[in-house]
């Protein structure tokens, strides 16, 4: 029976909102930041990045403090406002492609403790701390946690009616994405949407798997003190509006074999075809592309030779690994062995082409996108995908609302 919040958010002043949000901080390339940065006073950007100011680089605690200051000035020239009473609200991202909507709220960190809300991934307890350390000393979270539930009319029909009414925010952004905000002030519309995530047994995350895990040791960490930590922003979505998107795998070198012994070894376990320069792209699961010494190779699994016994077997990442990352190629630590790295995106076999092609790698690997199910099937049996297992949409910008702790 999850549990979700209405909260006093605070938010862009409306005539601000194109100004203010921004993308993922690390979604920017280093001449992108500091175009806005220099030209954009107004971005949220500065607040995040508060060593610009001074023209300086700022780690820790230090930070941390000026990203406070940052904020709160922005409260003050009010370029952020803050809504009078606790509401829900409803975002919606589009672009040329596709369109999501969902509902922004408050969950409980008990929830992501017990279970009902289902975790994919796992976290770095380094990272774990850093994030709590920084959401304790800023007061705010910028960032919601996507979550995502199964499809539901109730829900659905609650969000048509409140589309009903003018957004408070309605701006194109510099991406051509078009962003619409609605706050859900009704009491009735509150209360059926708390009994209708209240009926569901548990719900997913799809993306922020450390923000979780951080709120739930600030909640921890401040104990009853105060309401507001025992909660974490998140942005709600029907599992059918998720987009699930594969991440890429590139290795450094052949672990020592040679092209003819590695591909040798690959043959045992999969049907390999030699595509030359047509750029090959899975288009089913098991299928995987391979890009070596400037050719790209379908490689398609031998059923007999590999087991499926859980949700985790079944997944091509963990199959890659499985059968060539670990045994041929000798990386045991996704995370953290330098010899690989992850990369996604639509032209992104062009990239690995070049990649390899300019050596900086000896060997690229595409994959065929999980599906939700997989994710839930994955989440249902506690078990945890390697990581850059999926590449999910939407990505949500900073800034859009901000969920304020108590002080």
């Amino acid at each position: 029976m999850p549990i979700i919040k209405p909260f006093k958010g605070v938010r862009a002043a409306p005539h601000m909102a194109s100004h203010v949000i921004s993308r993922t901080y690390q979604d920017y390339s280093d001449t992108e930041l500091e175009a806005i940065l220099k030209y954009n006073p107004f971005s949220f950007l500065h607040i995040l990045n508060p060593g610009y100011k001074f023209s300086n680089s700022l780690k820790g605690e230090e930070r941390f403090n000026l990203v406070r200051n940052r904020y709160l000035e922005f409260k003050e020239e009010q370029y952020l406002v803050q809504d009078e009473s606790p509401v829900f609200y409803i975002y919606e991202r589009s672009d040329a492609v596709h369109s999501y909507t969902g509902i922004i709220a408050g969950t409980a960190t008990s929830d992501y403790d017990n279970g009902k809300i289902k975790k994919h991934e796992d976290t770095l307890e380094q990272r774990e701390k850093l994030f709590k350390d920084y959401l304790k000393t800023v007061g705010f979270n910028a960032e919601p946690v996507l979550l995502t539930y199964p499809d539901d009319h109730v829900i659905d029909d609650v969000i048509d009616q409140e589309k009903k009414q003018r957004p408070v925010y309605d701006f194109v952004t510099t991406d051509r994405s078009c962003h619409k905000l609605w706050v859900i002030k009704d009491i009735h519309h509150i209360e059926l949407l708390q009994q209708q995530f209240a009926a569901m047994s548990h719900i997913y995350i799809a993306d922020g798997h450390h923000r979780s895990a951080s709120s739930s040791l600030l909640a921890s960490e401040m104990g009853e003190k105060h309401d507001s930590y025992n909660h974490f922003m998140s942005y709600l979505i029907a599992q059918s509006q998720l987009r699930i998107y594969e991440f890429n795998r590139l290795v450094k070198d052949l672990n020592g074999l040679s092209k003819e012994a590695f591909l040798m070894q690959l043959d045992m376990k999969f049907r390999i075809q030699n595509r030359g320069l047509e750029m090959y792209k899975p288009s089913k699961k098991h299928h995987f592309s391979m890009y070596l010494d400037g050719e790209f190779y379908s490689l398609y699994l031998r059923k007999d030779t590999y087991n499926i016994e859980t949700p985790l077997d079944d997944l091509d990442t963990q199959m890659l690994f499985d059968l060539v990352l670990n045994p041929i190629l000798g990386i045991e630590d996704l995370r953290n062995d330098s010899r690989i790295a992850y990369s996604y995106g639509q032209t992104d076999l062009l990239r690995i082409k070049d990649r390899v092609d300019k050596n900086e790698f000896a060997v690229g690997f595409g994959l065929f996108p999980a599906t939700v199910e997989q994710m839930k099937s994955i989440a249902d049996e506690s078990l945890i995908m390697p990581p850059k297992s999926t590449y999910i949409r939407p990505k949500l910008p900073s800034g859009l609302t901000i969920y304020e702790f108590e002080s």
